[in-house]
């Protein structure tokens, strides 16, 4: 009996969270469709249907008559913007266009949506009315006609940033295809022209562990949250703070990172399978989105912080869905992960080392000298380094480990970053002398990952790791990959 009830307690699960996928909505001919706030009108009914994350297709050609709310100008509008802690910001005022759409062909540092943006450019915008050919996406959004905004993951924010500056509101993408995809597809990236199709019937998920959870596991439901709408993130800048939508994603890389880290450790812990499809699912979409940015032209190595988070989604991808496509990225794919560890001599005997890149010009490595050297910006880069990095990379990089990923990830250094960080005893301290070790070292951001490391990174899987070494470095004023003598791991 016993059995039996844990059985229809599972059933009854699973066929709840798979009720959010919109598997019961049918293939029909609509003239319009909806989500999020979004409408979209054609000019005679067309087929439709949605993926299985809930985001909607077309099969085309298919013509856009009206997008709802309208793309266009408004009247003088009052606002209020706040600048940074640097004198800087990224908006201004300006009424050319609210709630704009876009068919993103290319990674680039400009957009069309919102005109308060000064990345905004008319050029990026859809005019209506619109055909889209099969293979592309559409994405439309919805503009804040006020500022500040609830900051989209406010309950993890301090309270001085519960509040954002974001100009957008919500965005939703509509992806024209040339015939019915299976129903159990994902959405293509809305990135590009390529449009493959992945399933969910593929997912290995014998490959995920089991871990029995340590610390309190956060709310199923409100991690779900975070990652059912599209992050839209092809907007190569720093700007994208300033821009993404509200309700859609993250406007920082370091929650970038903090969710998709707390994401990943809670997919291996064990529970059954109906209670982590849905975040499973959710965290395969944006590494698909993020595969499909990368390969055209996609990057991210912008500033301090502003960047983390977007390589491990995309690995996670490709290990589930044993599909080496979505991990073969161009050489012009980088990730800030990546860039800003190396391996090397530091001040105080530490042999791999962290490095600021990009803030405010070219910096650069700044952990080779002691404290007593450094320069205002050396001061600000090492700021970063304790406020916005590793506390965020832990989860990840201790879910790469249990998923066997060190080699795929293919850059030992940030591995070895990650163990310096929260090593619990400080062989260096001696060495430190009057310099002591940041507090913040030794934990993360969020106490359920913080409490996972502690747990499991002894237990985690021996394994391959990459074969040589690499450091970001500058050449002029183009970055570059060299070699980089590979010092004593802790693999």
């Amino acid at each position: 009996m016993t059995k039996r009830i844990v059985f229809v307690t599972h059933l009854i699960l699973a066929v709840a969270i798979k009720g959010v996928f919109a598997q019961s909505v049918k293939i029909e001919e609509r003239s319009q469709v909806s989500q999020y706030g979004i409408t979209w009108t054609f000019d005679k009914a067309a087929k439709t249907g949605q993926f299985i994350t809930g985001d909607w297709w077309v099969v085309g050609p298919v013509t856009i008559v009206k997008i709802t709310p309208a793309p266009g100008p408004v009247t003088e509008e009052k606002i209020d913007i706040k600048i940074n802690r640097w004198n800087d910001t990224s908006l201004k005022i300006d009424t050319t266009m609210r709630s704009g759409s876009m068919i993103v062909l290319k990674a680039s540092g400009t957009h069309g949506y919102d005109s308060r943006s000064r990345s905004f450019r008319k050029g990026n915008s859809i005019s209506i009315p619109v055909t889209l050919a099969p293979n592309v996406s559409l994405i439309s959004s919805e503009s804040n006609t006020t500022l500040p905004v609830d900051n989209f993951c406010k309950n993890i924010m301090w309270e001085n940033e519960k509040k954002s500056q974001n100009v957008m509101k919500a965005a939703a993408v509509l992806t024209c295809l040339k015939e019915v995809p299976p129903n159990d597809a994902f959405r293509p990236s809305y990135a590009g022209s390529e449009k493959s199709l992945f399933l969910a019937r593929d997912i290995k998920w014998e490959v995920l562990p089991k871990l029995k959870a340590v610390g309190e596991v956060p709310s199923w439901e409100e991690i779900e949250q975070y990652f059912q709408r599209p992050w839209i993130d092809h907007l190569m800048s720093w700007e994208q703070q300033e821009l993404v939508p509200n309700k859609n994603g993250p406007n920082y890389g370091r929650e970038h990172a903090r969710l998709v880290s707390i994401a990943s450790l809670m997919v291996l812990l064990n529970v059954p399978k109906a209670r982590k499809e849905k975040l499973t699912i959710e965290l395969i979409q944006r590494g698909i989105d993020l595969s499909g940015i990368a390969k055209v032209g996609g990057y991210w190595n912008e500033g301090g912080g502003h960047s983390s988070g977007r390589k491990w989604p995309i690995l996670f991808a490709g290990i589930m869905l044993n599909k080496p496509t979505i991990t073969d990225l161009p050489p012009t794919a980088f990730f800030q992960e990546d860039t800003q560890t190396y391996y090397g001599k530091g001040w105080f005997g530490q042999d791999v080392l962290w490095q600021m890149i990009t803030h405010h010009g070219k910096r650069d490595p700044y952990e080779e000298k002691s404290p007593e050297q450094w320069e205002k910006w050396d001061k600000t880069s090492e700021s970063y380094r304790i406020c916005c990095n590793a506390v965020a990379w832990a989860g990840t990089a201790l879910a790469a480990r249990h998923l066997k990923a060190i080699k795929l990830w293919n850059h030992n250094a940030h591995f070895d970053y990650i163990d310096r960080w929260m090593r619990q005893d400080d062989p260096y301290k001696e060495a430190r002398g009057k310099f002591v070790r940041p507090p913040a070292e030794t934990t993360t951001t969020d106490p359920f990952v913080t409490a996972m490391w502690k747990a499991y990174r002894k237990h985690a899987p021996k394994q391959n790791v990459a074969k040589s070494a690499r450091k970001w470095v500058w050449v002029g004023n183009m970055g570059t990959w060299v070699p980089n003598s590979k010092q004593l791991s802790s693999f």
